[in-house]
Formats: structure tokens, C-alpha cells, sequence
């Protein structure tokens, strides 16, 4: 099939199964065109509450479909490719949340979407990073458990000095890699531009920043802006909304390893033999959904 006609036939699937699909900002750009709901990890765990359809077609990686499963249990989440997992999603562990509550009692544990049902259902409250700093600064806990990413972390106790926070080492491997260097020798060729960095990045990065905020953060920051040069310092799948939306302006990544494995094992292939298929559900017990729901609901109240 050509891709006109893989296109057509996803159209033509969707009608007849009342299906939506959803895909972050991060999966191949021909894969976001195809999209209902392009968003960020909080738009899509927000308008999976919101829709009405008998199946998801959640454009992501596992942890994605997890949540939008969590959000609609009564709905059929298929995931295009289940070999698309995140790393990250699995450097905490339950055991160790344990540990840190039985040494803190009254620890707050704070988990951050990019993670399992497992880690949610152990957990008091989601974040994400357009909502982590406003959902820590309303928890009434001095103690704060932050996971799995310790960058986040970081950059959100930094903005919380009132607030003790206990660190978890795990990291998103795409930001964490990207250095302070990285982003010098980029701002060296582009001295104009503004520099754009993800929370993920570590603090070397951050610092160097002229806006730091979630990929819809950065979109939104950059389309309001009187500047016509960015460097982007996140995965670049975001470079195709950003040019969509502002295509007067000139994006530029500031390394070369700005690039999800994973997110990209998403094609327009797969999307088309799922939802022809009813393929790849998301399934899990309802045990696990109810626990790993009540962080997630209690997150979209503290947004």
C-alpha cells in the first residue's frame, strides 16, 4: 500500500470503529499528521478523560497507553508497537518506595507520568512536568519521594527550598546525555537564538537556559515569542509542531543524540494493523487500575 492509501484506510477504520487516535509530540512526524490529539505526556493523560470513543489508539510509548487504559477502563487502548517501552519508566522501584516510607512517614511520594502502573499504584500523586512544580508546592508533606527522574526532581526542588526532597538517580537517557557543551557550541553558531531546554536535562543544561518548561511549554514559549531563532534542547520530534506553528521562524537541535529510540518504533504501518486488527491492548489487572488511577486523578485536581 502506498502511504496516500495507508492514510485513507486509517481515516476510513477510525469512522467505522469510533476510534481516536493520540500521539505525542515525539513519534515520526508522518504519525502526528494522522493524529486527532497531538500533545505532551499531561495533554494526553487530560484529554483520555475527555473523549468519546470506544477505542484509543494511544501514538507513544507503553507507559502512555498505561495511563490512557488507567483513565478508560471501559475503552479499548491499543498500543501500535509494544516493543515501544521508556527506559526511564522503570528506574524506581516498589521496594524502595517502601523503604523511604518507612524511614519518612510522612514522605509525600511523587510520581512522575513517565512511569509504570506499578510505580503509579505506589505512589500519592502523579506530576507532569507542565504541573510538578504546582502540585509539590500544594502538598502539604515537607517531605517529597520525587520519581523516577532525578533531573525533574532537581529542578523542581530547586524551585522549592521550603520542601525536603529525596532524590531517586533514574533519567530520561535522551536529555541527560545532552551537556552544557552541547548547548555552548550550539548558541556559538547561533548567537541570536534562544536557548530551549526540556527539565529533564541536568542542571548544567537548564542553567543555560532562556526558557525551561515541558515540550508543550516550549512549543507555546516559542510560538509567543518576537524571536525567529531557537535551539531546541529535547527529543526533536518537536521540531515539527514548532515549524508547523511558527514557519517564519528556524528551530535547530543542539547535539546529535536528541532522538527517542523508542517513540520512533511508532509508523503509520503499525497504526493501520492495529486498529484493523483490535492488536496490541493495553491489559492489566483491575487491581492495578484502580490504585494506579487514584494518583492520576488526584494530579488533574491539583492542576
Amino acid at each position: 500500500m502506498t502511504t496516500a492509501e495507508i492514510i485513507d484506510e486509517i481515516t476510513r477504520l477510525k469512522k467505522e470503529k469510533n476510534a481516536v487516535i493520540m500521539a505525542h509530540y515525539y513519534v515520526e512526524d508522518e504519525v502526528q499528521d494522522i493524529a486527532d490529539f497531538v500533545g505532551d505526556s499531561f495533554f494526553l493523560s487530560k484529554k483520555a478523560t475527555e473523549i468519546d470513543a470506544d477505542i484509543i489508539v494511544l501514538c507513544g510509548v507503553r507507559f502512555m497507553g498505561e495511563s490512557a487504559k488507567v483513565l478508560n477502563p471501559d475503552k479499548k487502548v491499543l498500543l501500535p508497537s509494544g516493543e515501544a517501552d521508556c527506559p526511564m519508566a522503570h528506574m524506581a522501584t516498589v521496594d524502595k518506595i517502601r523503604q523511604v516510607r518507612a524511614e519518612c512517614p510522612d514522605v509525600a511520594v511523587v510520581c512522575y507520568v513517565n512511569s509504570t502502573a506499578e510505580l503509579k499504584a505506589a505512589s500519592d500523586v502523579c506530576v507532569t512536568s507542565s504541573n510538578a512544580l504546582t502540585i509539590c508546592k500544594k502538598l502539604p508533606n515537607q517531605d517529597i519521594f520525587f520519581i523516577p527522574d532525578q533531573n525533574l526532581a532537581h529542578f523542581i526542588a530547586d524551585q522549592l527550598p521550603e520542601k525536603h526532597f529525596i532524590f531517586n538517580d533514574g533519567y530520561c537517557h535522551v536529555h541527560h546525555t545532552l551537556s552544557a557543551q552541547d548547548v555552548l557550541k550550539a548558541k556559538e553558531k547561533r548567537p541570536e537564538a534562544l536557548v530551549l531546554v526540556h527539565p529533564e536535562c541536568r542542571k548544567e543544561v537548564t542553567e543555560l537556559a532562556d526558557y525551561v518548561g515541558s515540550t508543550a511549554g516550549i512549543i507555546s514559549f516559542a510560538t509567543e515569542s518576537d524571536a525567529k531563532e531557537f535551539i531546541v534542547v529535547t527529543e526533536m520530534g518537536v521540531l515539527h509542531a514548532l515549524q508547523q506553528k511558527n514557519p517564519d521562524k528556524k528551530f535547530f537541535v543542539a547535539g546529535n543524540m536528541q532522538l527517542c529510540p523508542n517513540m520512533k518504533k511508532i509508523s503509520l504501518e503499525k497504526v493501520l494493523k492495529v486498529l484493523s486488527e483490535e492488536s496490541g491492548q493495553i491489559e492489566m489487572e483491575q487491581s492495578l487500575m484502580d490504585n494506579a488511577k487514584a494518583p492520576m486523578m488526584r494530579m488533574l485536581e491539583l492542576s
